[in-house]
């Protein structure tokens, strides 16, 4: 990553954190309360971006793996590994909001409904695929299993976001502009855009150091000469 992307990236997360500020104190005190959900509603300017963007992000990451199987470009796997981070740390959030909201609404933290357990799945998936990259040292090996069981896993993303449409659900219908009431739509937009920009900074940034990392794996090691010359100037010589 050149300089000017640095900066560029480090904008976006300044940009990304300024706005979810902005739109979260719009939300709590500037928007009126929700008529049957009174102050507990407020909880969804957080919750419901947050589920925006997890999708955002695993879907970016399913690009990243498919772009990465057709090209064989290292910084496709750089890019995975940065998006499926964001991706888990969002879906994650995504419960524990959820669970918060739940409680006042429905009185229990959790209920096994379509939405909420397909989102477990999803995180646990998507996780998992983080754990295998963690075990796996050989770079290529760990590349193509982990794009491979990202493409996998990501059939459960369409499934959490169509849960509610295809069976019984306690969940709320998608919150889309169309649904919800004007009052509402600033600190929605303002802080999908907020993480938006917060996690694609942070991707690029997090892409930087995986392909740090990746660079030291596969460059080839030094010529026997090189080496032992090294050992050689080393304290106490060779071994």
């Amino acid at each position: 990553m050149t300089a000017s992307r640095e900066r560029a990236a480090v904008a976006l997360v300044a940009a990304g954190a300024a706005l979810l500020l902005a739109g979260s104190a719009w939300g709590l005190f500037k928007a009126p309360p929700e008529v049957f959900m009174g102050e507990v509603q407020r909880i969804m300017y957080v919750h419901v971006p947050t589920a925006w963007n997890a999708i955002l992000a695993l879907t970016f990451a399913f690009a990243c793996a498919l772009a990465f199987l057709f090209t064989s470009d290292w910084k496709w796997d750089s890019r995975l590994e940065a998006a499926l981070e964001m991706g888990v740390v969002l879906s994650l959030l995504l419960c524990m909001q959820g669970a918060i909201w739940a409680k006042p609404t429905w009185g229990v933290w959790w209920d096994w409904d379509p939405r909420l357990t397909t989102t477990a799945v999803m995180v646990f998936a998507f996780g998992g695929i983080l754990a295998l990259r963690a075990f796996v040292d050989d770079p290529m090996k760990r590349a193509v299993w982990s794009a491979v069981a990202c493409i996998v896993a990501f059939a459960d993303v369409p499934i959490v976001y169509f849960s509610v449409k295809w069976w019984n659900s306690l969940h709320q219908a998608q919150s889309t502009p169309e649904t919800v009431s004007k009052a509402f739509h600033w600190p929605l937009r303002i802080n999908a855009f907020g993480i938006l920009f917060l996690w694609t900074g942070l991707v690029a940034l997090r892409a930087r150091g995986a392909a740090l990392r990746l660079r030291s794996e596969i460059a080839p090691p030094p010529p026997e000469e090189l080496r032992s010359a090294a050992d050689a100037r080393a304290p106490g010589g060779a071994w």
